[in-house]
């Protein structure tokens, strides 16, 4: 079973790509959960989602204390949050930590494509396209996820996140 914590802050769209994510795993014929943990947020505030995955039936329930993956929807998570995992998947330019590190730009993929809220970028199909193409996911697998997440125009915007940043992720030697 694979399990990983999704590091966002509010408005970022980390629980919704725990759950394009989930559906990915469905779409390719594994059994998957998505986990949101949160209060009464508000934008900006730390935000933990669950993932899991796996061949079998999934039992457990709980939130994820030791993830396979972390991933990281901004690098200032870095200062607030000790992250230690196998893998780690971040939205940065170059990142900055050791380990097995995969990386992509998510922030301007969104910004290019106007993916914005209240001025914020919304990262999270860029995020779940590079999370995907980690995870051996196909793309069309991620596609019909985001499409049954989003219609119209926007789901079109958050396809075209997706792909560009599953082309475009990228591993880190530290």
């Amino acid at each position: 079973m694979l399990e990983v914590m999704i590091l966002s802050f509010g408005g970022q769209g980390g629980v919704t790509a725990a759950r394009i994510l989930a559906i990915a795993a469905l779409n390719e014929g594994k059994f998957a959960q998505a986990i949101p943990q949160f209060g009464a947020e508000r934008r900006g505030a730390l935000v933990r989602s669950y993932l899991r995955i796996s061949d079998r039936p999934i039992r457990r329930h709980s939130s994820i204390k030791d993830p396979d993956v972390v991933a990281i929807f901004s690098e200032k998570i870095l200062g607030i949050v000790d992250v230690s995992a196998e893998t780690v998947v971040i939205n940065s330019k170059e990142p900055k930590i050791k380990g097995r590190v995969y990386y992509v730009d998510a922030s301007s993929i969104a910004l290019d494509l106007g993916l914005i809220s209240a001025g914020w970028p919304i990262v999270n199909t860029a995020m779940a396209g590079a999370m995907a193409r980690v995870f051996g996911f196909s793309i069309e697998s991620l596609k019909k996820a985001i499409g049954e997440t989003f219609s119209g125009k926007l789901a079109e915007l958050n396809v075209k996140a997706a792909e560009k940043a599953y082309r475009e992720v990228k591993e880190w030697n530290a």
